[in-house]
């Protein structure tokens, strides 16, 4: 017999609201690290994910990714258009709080995943070519991983893959999705001598600051209830972010001797993006770890990894998503504690063994072969239809102009008695 808690039902909704709040962060965020005139179209595909993928999830998304299992690699249509999907809770996924509910804090996850990828083609791919982009991705790549590794009865959760917030099905999705995106697509045509610096860094330290906060909601809201795993994770999260700006600025200095803003904020996002499938399984002192070693790793991967592979994912979301989430998916087979989490594991610091680290790779290497071969299909498919990348023209005028036909900075003209 399962009893609806209001402390349990206040604490989800605040989490919903946290992670809704995540994307329009992070359209500020990357709105602010392109160049003037992209701006309104790269924050216009994190508003698109917004709308396109809540139809998705009611129509059929969440039904998929949630419902009863088929073969142990989807769900079925039980509850398709919400059919079933009420007040009452589902047991099986949170006792106390209703099953709409428990749909909305997936919902979230759902919208920000697509939306992160966005930033590995920014500045050319066209809006029409995004738009088929995020329903068939969401379909066809995150609703069966949602089930894989969430969904009772995946076959990663059958095998014991942990995975508190989203290591696999939001993080490296994304990373490589958005690796295999920066291939496909291209480069961006380069116009003039133009530094690929963000235009805009105050929008890029708020949109930052917006991200770091939803993420409270993020990882602590995986726990399903105000209790001390969520509390853990809202620790976890805090220390984590704040030893990946050190780990991140301490390699910047030793590789180029600066320490830049943009770098301090790429190195908090670098270790959220870690902590987030350690959230509520590991110590805090292990979150210390987690955040220092993702900050560093990641800033190799965007300094040096890239430029010797050669791609131009523009805003680095494989360099810190993927790479992020690749890091920390394997740190939670290593540093998991069961004491600190019955619904856990003691991963190989613990007594563990070496088994926990196996699964956890497992599930990495999994997620690379199925959202790499997914995403080259599905853009390939997509172009087919209509072309993916903006002409030269196009990418010289800006995207903001040639795909929406608005500016985010109007120009203007000064009287001759005005002066600034």
């Amino acid at each position: 017999m399962t009893a609806l808690n209001t402390g349990d039902i206040a604490f989800l909704v605040i989490c919903t609201l946290l992670v809704f709040l995540m994307t329009p962060g992070l359209a500020l965020f990357y709105g602010g690290m392109v160049r003037k005139r992209n701006v309104l179209s790269i924050m216009m595909q994190s508003y698109a994910a917004m709308g396109v993928v809540t139809v998705i999830w009611v129509l059929f998304g969440y039904s998929l990714a949630f419902g009863p299992d088929h073969g142990h690699i989807i769900g079925g249509l039980d509850w398709i258009g919400l059919r079933g999907v009420g007040l009452s809770p589902n047991p099986d996924y949170a006792p106390t709080i209703p099953h709409l509910l428990f749909f909305l804090f997936q919902l979230m996850f759902a919208i920000i995943t697509p939306a992160v990828i966005s930033g590995a083609t920014a500045e050319r791919l066209r809006f029409t070519a995004f738009l088929l982009f995020i329903i068939l991705w969401s379909t066809f790549v995150y609703i069966p991983l949602a089930h894989w590794v969430w969904g009772i009865g995946g076959w990663m959760r059958n095998l014991g893959v942990l995975d508190f917030a989203g290591g696999t099905v939001v993080e490296v999705a994304s990373g490589v999705s958005g690796l295999v995106a920066a291939f496909v697509v291209g480069k961006r045509l380069k116009v003039g001598y133009e530094w690929n610096i963000p235009h805009h860094m105050p929008n890029v330290l708020f949109g930052g600051g917006l991200l770091w906060f939803g993420w409270f909601g993020f990882n602590a809201g995986g726990a399903m209830g105000a209790n001390g795993v969520a509390v853990l994770a809202l620790a976890t999260t805090q220390i984590a972010g704040a030893t990946g700006m050190i780990g991140w600025a301490l390699v910047e200095w030793l590789h180029r001797r600066q320490i830049t803003v943009f770098g301090a904020v790429s190195g908090i996002i670098s270790a959220l993006v870690a902590i987030t499938p350690a959230a509520g399984y590991v110590s805090t002192v292990s979150a210390l770890l987690i955040g220092f070693i993702a900050g560093g790793v990641c800033y190799l991967a965007v300094s040096i990894l890239k430029a010797k592979l050669g791609y131009d994912d523009a805003l680095d979301v494989f360099g810190i998503h993927g790479i992020g989430g690749t890091w920390g998916t394997i740190a939670t087979g290593i540093f998991a504690d069961l004491s600190l989490n019955p619904q856990g594991k003691n991963g190989w610091i613990n007594g563990g063994g070496f088994e926990p680290v196996l699964i956890q790779l497992l599930a990495v290497l999994a997620t690379y072969i199925f959202a790499g071969m997914m995403t080259f299909l599905i853009l390939k498919g997509i172009a087919l239809i209509t072309p993916l990348r903006a002409s030269d023209d196009e990418q010289v005028n800006g995207l903001d102009l040639t795909q929406h036909r608005e500016k985010a900075y109007p120009d203007f003209e000064l009287s001759e008695n005005v002066y600034i």
